[in-house]
């Protein structure tokens, strides 16, 4: 499927849609991990609409794939910038007044600030392998990435993602996520006011963060809750195990459906 544009306050963001209208279907909205695209999502948003009979969308934040780049380095809060001001007019410029918010890794702790601030109303949220604190696990992991960057194919691996933005992207993202005043980080507060069913899925081999994410989530949000861990699986969950996946998704989310009339 050809990938579309769209101009969300000035900046010219890419994107894919799937299935039905949003006004005749209720829509999954996919949030790409830190250093995700359209295309390492790979055909998992497709297959999952395509199952449910419902719309999607899966888009590309800026400074990834072919959205526009970034203008500078990412500060500690890009995460909230993103959730509270890019996300919900995105939503609005294509009439999506209820998603369900499907996000992955940094896409995951950006659907939790963006229900919990009430910046929107999701019907449901499906989080992979989010993060709601910095842990020294995945502070590690990151430093290990950056390192091998260049002496791997790990670069030339991305740029068939990113394109022309995946230096500046791969330097402020681990720039940022590595700097001494990420590690505060911490978006707790955000999930008790969180009131939509929430699924949270971690693999057992995550080698970016532990169960203590998840159980954070789980037990901090006012909704009901659902837990998941994959074994033999890591921080992708949808790549490792995608028939699993889509198969508790479909459950959670038919179930959510009859439960609120998504």
């Amino acid at each position: 499927m050809a990938t579309q544009f769209v101009n969300i306050d000035g900046v010219r963001l890419e994107y894919e849609r799937y299935g039905p209208s949003s006004s005749e279907t209720p829509t999954i909205v996919f949030l790409h991990e830190g250093l995700g695209s359209i295309t390492r999502w790979r055909d998992f948003p497709a297959a999952l609409c395509a199952k449910l009979g419902w719309s999607g969308l899966v888009y590309n934040r800026q400074g990834y794939g072919g959205s526009d780049p970034l203008h500078g380095p990412l500060t500690p809060h890009f995460m909230h910038s993103e959730a509270l001001k890019v996300l919900p007019r995105l939503l609005d410029t294509f009439d999506i007044s209820r998603p369900i918010l499907f996000g992955h890794s940094d896409g995951g702790s950006i659907a939790l600030i963006c229900a919990g601030s009430g910046a929107v109303t999701p019907a449901a949220l499906i989080l992979e392998a989010s993060h709601v604190f910095v842990e020294e696990l995945t502070v590690t992991s990151i430093a290990k990435v950056r390192d091998s960057y260049r002496s791997t194919d790990l670069r030339a691996r991305l740029e068939r993602h990113h394109g022309s933005n995946v230096d500046s992207l791969f330097e402020f993202w681990t720039d940022v996520w590595l700097s001494e005043e990420f590690r505060s980080w911490n978006i707790t507060e955000f999930l008790p006011a969180i009131t939509c069913s929430t699924l949270v899925i971690q693999g057992s081999d995550d080698e970016y963060g532990t169960g203590r994410q998840m159980e954070a989530i789980a037990r901090s949000v006012s909704g009901h809750a659902e837990t998941l861990v994959l074994e033999r699986c890591g921080h992708s969950p949808h790549i490792d195990q995608p028939q699993t996946v889509e198969a508790v998704a479909v459950r959670f989310l038919r179930s959510t459906q009859m439960h609120t009339g998504a």
